[in-house]
Formats: structure tokens, sequence, C-alpha cells
């Protein structure tokens, strides 16, 4: 499962001691105050010139003591605040990876952490600690961030401004208060995070110039390939409002080189598993060409004129040797599909999931995955009846109909339940095999060439029609070998077949197009008049009793306990022809005359032009 933390608590927690500390401070002010304000009457009260300006030099050095000491007890509060809002988002990180259940109870520094962003300064106090203390090595880091703001209440105005003042990006460069690569990789993320989460003014008066800069400055080679990445993703999420995309294409061709034709220079698969840092630049790489495909030349007359040349990804590869992919058109909406077909990505807070274009109903498979992020992937198998509920945190090994591994966690999950496996949490570089047999029914998951113990579970409700499928929490990646190369681990003793070996696509269904070039098609689409009015891919040839309605396909109505339009209980589904509209003149002739589905002679023919009797489907069997 991925995002798996509840949105709402009847009960409040805890008392935090930054809240008490901010409660205290307040009083302790007052008191203050109050002992000062009595000091004064007390010497304004006295006569004497002598013991009056002694008595008043006493209580300029007094009330200067007092100044002092409690200027220095709220900034012993504010740090102790601090320092109570940096441990809560490290307690939460070092536990977020415990969180594998919907109905799981958050752990209780994230639930304080809410509780402390419920005001502005609260709010502030949390994102500067993401900001601050999230680590570089932790591969939950940027989910983290995500994840705390998105279940944080959205800021107010004054909030967003107050935090693009202390930010101070246009100064960014000459500041040393987040010079590290994480903390500016955090900033990316969050504000990354924020562009999706607020919509209308507030979204627009976010990306101010100084911001827009500061991520723009950010994709230059020379800065670390991790803050690269998170600067283009974010610069991604702000695109997707057209007046954003608009200001980001112009930003980035007033660079003297066009910084994404740079980076998607990175972007190769023989990384070398000894250099993290080869799999961030892969990343980039990626992260670069998709934009160049899905942005950068989205918006006709915008792209510089050097792009204006640049082919689409898919327009420069060579599909001849591929006959099984990721399926773009069995995929949720935000998971990112390379022009191959063969490697995915996820930079979005859903559970994203896709499956393969090649089912498989008998034998012995395997194919193998390549590990880009160490993050939270769920990879395995599914049938067609898996269901993609991305925003629900449930993919891949969340339902009976699927299985999949998960080498961050260390699990196995099967229906939405998940038992801990003996392997290491996965890195990138590493290799998880997948082998299934469907004459034994058993499946085996491999790590580096060595096995887990067999698993049976997923054949006590599916024997067949198993895909290669994968489910992704944010901002991860791997690619996948279905045979179109050798295997790093082919698994030893055992005879089995590979997907690419077996596979056919056609040249059409080989090419992953961009999401602005899909939309263009898809408007393009005509519907004839007489398709199914469901699934507008049949024709609709079946009428609906008693009630007459029509407009469906056969396979369609089958599947309808209802009438959808007036909902009256089906009694009969009556094949009809979709040449005429006529009830009478509409039923089925030739082959289908005199006979009835069961078998049983209909009635006799006359002679006469008159229609033969209907041709009844038969209610299926539930």
């Amino acid at each position: 499962m991925g995002a798996c933390v509840c949105k709402d608590k009847n009960q409040d927690p805890p008392i935090t001691q930054a809240e008490e500390s901010d409660s205290s401070s307040h009083v302790s002010g007052h008191r203050h105050r109050g002992y000062n304000h009595n000091s004064s009457s007390e010497v304004t009260s006295t006569t004497g010139s002598t013991g009056s300006e002694n008595r008043h030099n006493h209580h300029h050095r007094h009330r200067s003591w007092n100044h002092h000491r409690q200027h220095g007890f709220h900034r012993r509060s504010r740090e102790s605040e601090k320092e109570d809002v940096d441990r809560l988002v490290l307690e939460t990180l070092s536990v977020i990876r415990t969180l594998v259940d919907n109905t799981q109870e958050p752990p209780l520094a994230m639930l304080i952490l809410h509780k402390i962003a419920d005001c502005d300064q609260g709010w502030l106090n949390v994102v500067k600690s993401l900001i601050r203390v999230i680590p570089m090595e932790d591969p939950l880091g940027p989910a983290v961030v995500d994840l705390l703001l998105d279940e944080c209440p959205l800021p107010t105005k004054d909030a967003l401004l107050e935090l693009k003042n202390h930010l101070n990006l246009a100064e960014m460069e000459l500041s040393q208060t987040y010079s590290r690569p994480c903390q500016q990789r955090n900033i990316c993320v969050l504000l990354g995070c924020l562009s999706e989460k607020l919509a209308g003014p507030n979204s627009i008066s976010l990306l101010t110039p100084d911001i827009l800069k500061f991520l723009i400055d950010r994709l230059k080679p020379s800065n670390h390939p991790v803050a690269i990445l998170h600067a283009m993703v974010a610069l991604e999420k702000f695109a997707q409002t057209t007046q954003h995309k608009v200001r980001v294409i112009e930003a980035m061709n007033q660079c003297e080189v066009h910084p994404l034709t740079l980076l998607e220079g990175w972007y190769r698969r023989d990384n070398d598993p000894k250099n993290p840092l080869s799999f961030a630049r892969r990343e980039v790489g990626f992260c670069a060409g998709w934009c160049l495909d899905n942005l950068c030349k989205s918006i006709i007359g915008l792209e510089k004129p050097r792009l204006e040349g640049r082919p689409f990804s898919y327009e420069q590869l060579d599909h001849s040797h591929l006959n099984v992919m990721l399926n773009s058109n069995d995929v949720s909406e935000y998971l990112k599909i390379s022009a191959d077909g063969l490697e995915a990505r996820c930079d979005v807070s859903s559970f994203e999931s896709v499956r393969c274009t090649f089912q498989v109903d008998s034998g012995v498979w395997y194919y193998e995955v390549t590990i880009v992020t160490d993050g939270v992937m769920q990879i395995g198998w599914a049938t067609k009846d898996s269901k993609f509920l991305n925003h629900d945190g449930c993919g891949i090994g969340d339902d009976e109909f699927s299985m999949a591994y998960d080498g961050c966690r260390q699990l196995i999950w099967y229906h939405g339940q998940s038992e801990l496996h003996s392997h290491p949490c996965w890195k990138p570089g590493d290799i998880l095999g997948l082998l299934l047999d469907l004459e034994k029914q058993y499946l085996v998951f491999y790590l580096n060439g060595q096995p887990l113990p067999s698993y049976k579970q997923l054949f006590s409700h599916a024997r067949s029609g198993f895909f290669a499928a994968a489910s992704f929490m944010s901002f991860q990646q791997c690619e996948f070998n279905f045979g179109a190369r050798p295997f790093r681990h082919p698994p030893s003793g055992v005879h089995f077949c590979t997907f690419n070996q077996f596979g056919h696509l056609k040249p059409e269904d080989k090419i992953v197009l961009p999401r602005h070039k899909k939309l263009a098609l898809m408007k393009q689409f005509v519907v004839s008049d007489d398709a199914c009015t469901l699934c507008f891919d049949r024709i609709a040839n079946t009428m609906l009793r008693d009630c007459g309605h029509r407009g469906f396909c056969e396979v369609c109505a089958i599947q309808l306990e209802r009438c959808p339009i007036c909902r009256k209980e089906i009694a009969e589904r009556v094949r009809c022809s979709s040449s005429s509209t006529s009830p009478a003149s509409s039923l089925t002739t030739a082959a289908f005359a005199g006979t009835t589905v069961g078998g049983s002679p209909g009635p006799k023919s006359d002679g006469l032009s008159t229609p033969p009797g209907p041709v009844l489907i038969p209610t299926p069997v539930v």
C-alpha cells in the first residue's frame, strides 16, 4: 500500500513541549510586564531628588535586566520549539516505513505535527524543519516531505508570504542558510508539493520571479544531480496550469543553452552500481527527456527554434525488437512511461500502477526489473481484475488478484496484507527477478539471483490471465526487462519462457505518445452512431426487456442487472440488428431465425415477410 495515513482523527494528540513552552512564555511575559509596571508606580510616588534619582537608576538597571532575561527566555523557548519539531520530523521519517495499512493509526509524531501545523506559525515551523533536517541518504525523505505537507492544513496567504520572505531565494547564492544540496532538494520538493495543493490566486502568487529563477538556476549541470532532479519536477508541477507553463517555458528559452537539452544526455542504462550518483543522473536524464516531449513541445510557438527540429523520443527509437512493453493504455493517469515502454516513474503523491501488454495463461514465465530508486515500489503479478485505486493508496498486491514484492519495506504483499521477507533492502542497481509457474501454481521472487521461498496464495483466486505489473510511490523509478535483452540473473535449473519471445505488438501499439499528442488524438476520435453507449467500442445490437431500451452491445448487456436508463430489472436481452431503429424490423434474420439460444424451435415461417422471433441472450450465472 502506498499512502497509508488517516486524515481525520477524533482525539487531539497530547500537548508537546513546544506548545507548553509557547504558552508558558506567553504567561511569563505578562508576569514580567506586570512586575515592571508596579515598580514604576513605586518610583513615581517617592519624593526627594537624590533618592528619586537613585531609585530611577536602579529601576532602569532592573528593567534592562528583566528585558534581557525575557529576551533570552523567548530565544531559548524558540530554540526548544525548533528542536521539538525537528525531533518529531525525524521520528516520523524513521517510522514511516512501518505504515503498511490504510486503516492503521498514524504514528504519534505525525499526529502531533498535524496539530502543530493548525496555525500559521506552527505550519511555518513544520515546513522549515522539513527543509532543515530531512537527510539526503534516506530513500523516503522526499516522500515524507510530500506526505506531511499533503496531510497538513492548506497554508494561508500570510503563511505563504512569510515562507517566501524566510527562504529569500533571491539571495540564495549569497546565503548560507540553506546551502547544502539536501536542503535545496527539500526546498524544491516543498515548492512542487505546494504547487499541487494550491489552486487559484495562491498558486499564481506562489511562483514569484525569485522562485522561478531559483528553480531554473538549479537546473545547471554543475549542481548536485538530486537538486537538479527535484527542481525539474517542481517546474513540471507548476506547469500543470497554462499560465505557469507559459512562464516556465519562456524562462527556459531565455537561457543561453536550453537546460533540458543538456540534461537529457545524462540518461543512460549502463549505470555503475558502486556510484549512486550515476542513478541520480539517470533520473535527471529520464525526466528531462519526458519534459521535452510532454512540456516544452506542448504549446505550439513557444518552443525555442532549436527545439522545433528535435524529434519526439519515440521517433528516435527502433521498436522492432520489442514485442512486450508497459501498457500505456492500462495505466493510472500520472505514471510516466519511457518512449520504449520499458521504464516507469512516479512523481506525484498518489500510488500509480501499470500492467504490461502481454497476458500469460499457462507455462513458466520470468522477467526482471532494474531498481533505479530504492523507495517504495510493489512489483509483481496481477490479473485484469486487479484494480488501480491510486488515490486510495492501493495498487499491486493490495487485492486478491495480485501479489507483489516490496524491497524498501522488505515485505511481500497479497490481498492487502503483508509479511516480512528475508532479503535486505534493495538499492539502486539491484535486479529483482520474478518467476511464475502456472503449471505447479507458485511464484518466486529473486533479488540479485537469491530466491525467496515460493508463494502459492495468489492461485486461490486466480489461475490464469496474469500480467507483469507494478505500483510506485512518490519519486520512484525502475526499468523492466521482458526478455528483449539477456537477463542478469536467470534462475538456474528452471526452464522458462520470456514475454518478448511469445508476445506480439502492432507497430502502432509500440508507440508511447506524449500526453498532449494522445489528448489531441482523443479529440479527433469519432464515435459511430450505432456504437454501444457504455463502451463505445462494439456495435449496439441488444435490446433490454421488458423496458425496451436499447443502445448496448451484447457484452455490456450481459453485465447489467438493471437497465441503466430506467433502472428496471432486466428480464431478457434480445439481440437485434443495428441497421434499423424500428423494433419490429431490427430483430435478426437468417441464421438466428426460428431458434432461441436454448435450441428449442421458434415460430415457424409462414412464407410472409414478417420478422422472425427474437434471439434471446442467456442471462449469465452469477
